[in-house]
């Protein structure tokens, strides 16, 4: 596997603490403690769904502390969609699809934001669909041919 120059920085512009407080912002959380658990339930579950060179772009773009959790993850053979990604988020936090989908939203755009464009592009261009709304972005749909009448 051959890595980019972009994936080999070392030192994130953004430290752990910033993210967690943005998080903290984005998701309007009453304290730095749920945020922070909804970046380690977030980073973990999405550690599980990211892999290749996307995986270790991202690893290298997050604070230490979200790319630990992030890449104690072992990825899955298929990634979820992203619907069946915060279905399986709220199983895991005993939530509701809707908190779990805030949840998701408040830390992928953190995330997104850490990414970049250029990365965040091909990391959802791995993805099925139903993932660019959780990162912030619009899904872009392919144009499907006109059914003729029968």
């Amino acid at each position: 596997m051959f890595h980019r120059p972009e994936q080999l920085r070392q030192v994130p512009e953004t430290t752990y603490d910033q993210m967690v407080e943005r998080v903290r912002y984005e998701g309007a959380y009453p304290t730095r403690e749920r945020a922070e658990e909804a970046v380690r339930r977030v980073m973990s579950a999405l550690g599980r769904q990211i892999t290749g060179d996307e995986r270790v772009g991202l690893a290298a773009r997050l604070p230490v502390e979200a790319a630990l959790t992030f890449t104690a993850q072992v990825p899955d053979s298929r990634p979820l969609t992203g619907w069946a990604f915060v279905k399986d988020l709220a199983g895991a936090a005993g939530g509701t699809p809707a908190t779990a989908r805030w949840e998701a939203g408040a830390v992928l755009t953190a995330v997104a934001a850490l990414a970049g464009p250029d990365l965040l592009a091909r990391i959802l261009s791995g993805l099925p669909d139903g993932w660019a709304l959780l990162f912030g972005q619009a899904q872009l749909l392919t144009p499907q041919p006109a059914r003729s009448a029968a």
